[in-house]
This record gives structure tokens, C-alpha cells and sequence, in this order.
């Protein structure tokens, strides 16, 4: 596999962006023309967040185009299923189980429950694994590196043309020194979590 769309959606605060950049530094090392987005929406603390990473040959627009994507990436699990226009039948969407309402939800408003949500979900594709990456994260003793959970379950999952040492390295050049280990911890937490998939 030398394509991948990927589009990686949060909220903000939860890391999309350092995930993004860390996708597309890693593809660039291992030699794949890379064309990461922008990130859309409001990237404050809170609001919704999406951003596009396009790897190999054919990625001349840096957007996922909708029906396109070869993996979604729900840092929560509202904007996974918000971003789901862009699945087909066949796209892997990779879910963080913990509920974080976004700026844009009144508390007011009822929230779906998170089966629901994945029922939603199922409508559009037959392949989603769920995580609970914020509690891995939580019990490493940082929530913070929840995004770095889920980078490491999907490349467990097989869907990046990337190996995992090439990952493992950009982490170390991405983060500061005093957060490398608990990183690398985070990655290799999600990676075991997926690969035994209990």
C-alpha cells in the first residue's frame, strides 16, 4: 500500500495538529510525496478541528475529497462521525470512545451516546475499531498524549505505509525532551492495545 487519505478529526486541545505533522514528517522520511491541510475549524480549546493527510503519488490537493478516505481518525467520537461523508464501504474509521462536547454543543443541548454514535458510523462503513485512548492515556499519567494512543493503534492496524520505527522516530523529534518518554510510551500502549484487540 503506497496511497492513504487520512483524515484525523478532534477537538481542541486533544493534538490533531501535532498528530497531522507527525503523520507527514514520518511519510516524507519514508520517501512518499505528503500533502497535509490545513487544519479547518476553530483550534482553540474545545472547538471541532479536522485536518487532511494525503500520502503518495496521486496526493497533488492536500483535502480528502468526501467517499475518498482510506481512514478517519475520531480523536472523539462525534467528529468522526461529523467527518463520515468522507468514508466509503471499505474506510477504516478508528474511534477514541471518550465523549469531549465541543465548543459548538450547548449544554443544553442532549448528546448522543456514544452506541449511537457507532450505529451511525456502521451505516457508512463495515470497518471501525474502537479505542479507549484518553483512558490509556489517563492511567500513563498524562491525558495529553491521547493523540500519540491513537497513532500508535493505527499503526497497529496496518493502514500507514509507514513503519513503526520511522513513527517512533519523528515522535522523539516532535516532542520536547521531558515528554519524549512518556510518548513513546503512549504509541507503544496503543499499538499492544490494538494488535491484542481486547
Amino acid at each position: 500500500m503506497t496511497e492513504s487519505n487520512i483524515v484525523l478529526a478532534g477537538v481542541g486541545g486533544q493534538g490533531v495538529l501535532l498528530l497531522a505533522e507527525i503523520l507527514g514528517e514520518s511519510a516524507m522520511k519514508a520517501g512518499y510525496n505528503v500533502r497535509v491541510s490545513e487544519i479547518h475549524g476553530m483550534a482553540q480549546r474545545g472547538g471541532a478541528v479536522v485536518s487532511d493527510v494525503r500520502i503518495g503519488e496521486k496526493a497533488m490537493a492536500p483535502t480528502v475529497l468526501e467517499g475518498t478516505a482510506d481512514a478517519i481518525v475520531g480523536l472523539e467520537p462525534m467528529e468522526a462521525l461529523r467527518n463520515i461523508k468522507f468514508a466509503n464501504k471499505k474506510t477504516l474509521v478508528f474511534i477514541n470512545t471518550t465523549i469531549v462536547k465541543s465548543s459548538g454543543v450547548s449544554r443544553s443541548q442532549s448528546y448522543p451516546s456514544l452506541e449511537s454514535m457507532l450505529n451511525k458510523i456502521k451505516l457508512f462503513t463495515t470497518n471501525t475499531v474502537t479505542i479507549d485512548a484518553t483512558g490509556i492515556a489517563i492511567r500513563l499519567g498524562n491525558p495529553n498524549v491521547l493523540n500519540i494512543v491513537m497513532l500508535g493503534g493505527l499503526s497497529a492496524i496496518g493502514k500507514l505505509p509507514i513503519k513503526r520505527e520511522v513513527l517512533h522516530d519523528t515522535i522523539k523529534e516532535s516532542v520536547s525532551a521531558r515528554f519524549v518518554e512518556i510518548n513513546m510510551k503512549a504509541f507503544d500502549a496503543g499499538y499492544e492495545k490494538v494488535s491484542k484487540g481486547s
